[in-house]
């Protein structure tokens, strides 16, 4: 393939991406990568909705105060802002525009999850938002000609001159060439890396890929320590797992365990809790019990609300032989989101000029130590869109290098290798990085993540070795930065430091070729 000049390169095609090119084509050419197709990613899976506050008896204000509840003091106060305000903009103008949100007696149906004080999550198809929003979303972009979608292309390397970023290094996985695309800015928007983890509510593509792409380059990495695990993931004995909205319990399910009675009150949770909250009384009662899983019971709600609001979750159920309408439905907390990740400004621009991170694969500060349920399609849009009205006028033509484009290649007798180390990597993060961890357990971690580093460090110049190093990579940041964190807050939870500390008010920073660093935070909410 022929290298190629956009104004816009934008990686990923999840919801962020797809919005970040709708947006960008506005100002200009627009180049939208993905390693895999379309349908797969985070947000098309996404099954709760999207949060804004637009019902009668709600304010911005209360959708503010429930964020920074949830964010356990380490959210930024001007992202969390812009997050809630532009957010309802947008969602708004996307109702305007058809979005098809799902209706009751011609109003929006507004549906409350852990964290929030107020019914404020639009759904649609019941329990299908992600994949709803994100076909609306594409078919926007379909429309517009001057975007052009690149399908199973790998983005391995950014491109620098000087202090810019002017494009990236891509593969064609189906022609196995290289190639590289110049843009006058760039946006990552390549999702999250809870797949990393053996129990996971994540396809698994999302292993982080953006991460590595930019700390290699000199990005900042910040809040990796945070891995929001969801309470309720699908339990079986084999293995297999899918996402339970909470939005079920919303609706008025309850967590039993295997007695058949309510447990959360013994840990000081409910079922509206914050995620944090839940999954860490699901995993107390587990230790405590010995089981393996609790129970969701839904047979006291109405049968017909319960197929019609949550049909995904219903038919899936189904083909494990549970009846979510009359049967106790196995469940057990999984990882599901990565908080941190590539440390942006408030207009989605990292510490790389005319370089962007959008949607999971950021840090924009909104979320702080654990993340407000369904805020994270609201973030997707609404910084999604500051990112390119922010690189639109930054948009000037600078130089570009194609010549130096190193060696690429695909081994397919490495894939061996990646299969057994993405294993072993799964099996030790859930182990000594999960819900609950200590000192003597992330320490081990780091030895193992270092040994398998030692044994099965190749050629990162082949296409398996090099997501080989990312992984190995991405858990050690995950790592490293839950051992630097003496405390226990949000989503980070420590046995050795079981309560919160002032002294962490600050998030931590990673980049390459540095000692970590503590971070102040912008405008925390007690300071506005």
């Amino acid at each position: 393939m022929k290298n190629r000049s956009f104004d816009f390169v934008i990686v990923g095609a999840g919801l962020s991406g797809l919005y970040s090119a709708y947006c960008a084509a506005k100002y200009g050419t627009v180049a939208l990568l993905n390693k895999t197709k379309i349908e797969i990613s985070n947000s098309y899976l996404a099954q709760g909705g999207v949060a804004a506050a637009i019902g009668n008896n709600d304010s911005t204000a209360l959708h503010i105060h429930d964020t920074f509840e949830a964010g356990r003091g380490l959210c930024n106060g001007d992202a969390v802002e812009i997050l809630v305000n532009e957010g309802r903009e947008i969602v708004q103008s996307l109702i305007k525009m058809g979005m098809p949100f799902d209706v009751v007696k011609g109003k929006i149906s507004l549906g409350i999850e852990g964290g929030h004080s107020r019914r404020r999550v639009l759904h649609a198809g019941g329990d299908a938002t992600g994949m709803e929003l994100v076909k609306f979303i594409f078919s926007l972009v379909t429309k517009k000609k001057n975007i052009e979608i690149f399908e199973n292309t790998l983005a391995y390397e950014l491109i620098r001159e000087d202090e810019n970023c002017t494009g990236i290094k891509c593969y064609d996985l189906q022609e196995q060439k290289m190639f590289s695309v110049a843009g006058k800015c760039t946006i990552i928007a390549s999702g999250g890396a809870a797949a990393i983890y053996s129990r996971t509510t994540n396809p698994s593509s999302s292993v982080g890929e953006g991460i590595p792409l930019a700390f290699n380059a000199g990005a900042e990495i910040e809040s990796m320590e945070f891995i929001q695990f969801h309470p309720t993931a699908f339990y079986s004995e084999n293995g297999k797992s899918f996402l339970i909205s909470e939005a079920v319990r919303g609706e008025g399910a309850y967590l039993v365990n295997h007695e058949g009675k309510r447990f959360l009150a013994n840990w000081n949770s409910d079922e509206l809790s914050p995620r944090d909250e839940v999954s860490e009384a699901i995993y107390r009662e587990l230790s405590s019990s010995g089981k393996k899983n609790v129970f969701l019971k839904l047979d006291h709600l109405k049968s017909s609300s319960i197929k019609n609001r949550f049909s995904t979750i219903y038919r899936e159920a189904l083909k494990n032989n549970i009846d979510i309408t009359k049967d106790l439905v196995p469940v057990a907390p999984a990882a599901h989101y990565m908080i941190g990740g590539i440390k942006t400004n408030l207009g989605g621009e990292t510490n790389i000029k005319r370089l962007y991170a959008v949607g999971e694969v950021a840090s924009t500060g909104v979320h702080g130590a654990n993340r407000l349920a369904s805020n994270s399609l609201l973030e997707c849009l609404t910084f999604a869109k500051r990112a390119v009205e922010d690189a639109a006028l930054k948009s000037t033509d600078i130089k570009h290098n194609f010549d130096d484009v190193r060696t690429f290649h695909v081994n397919e007798n490495q894939r061996a290798k990646l299969d057994v180390i993405g294993k072993k990597i799964g099996e030790l993060m859930w182990n000594n990085v999960g819900i609950i961890r200590s000192k003597s357990s992330l320490e081990e971690a780091l030895k193992e993540l270092a040994q398998m580093k030692e044994e099965f460090g190749g050629n990162e110049d082949e296409y398996y070795a090099g997501k080989i190093k990312n992984v190995v990579e991405i858990a050690g940041m995950i790592t490293q930065s839950a051992l630097l964190r003496e405390e226990s807050r949000g989503c980070h939870k420590r046995t050795d430091f079981p309560a919160e500390n002032l002294a962490f008010r600050e998030t931590i920073v990673l980049k390459r070729g540095s000692m970590p660093r503590f971070q102040k935070l912008n405008q925390p909410i007690d300071e506005k």
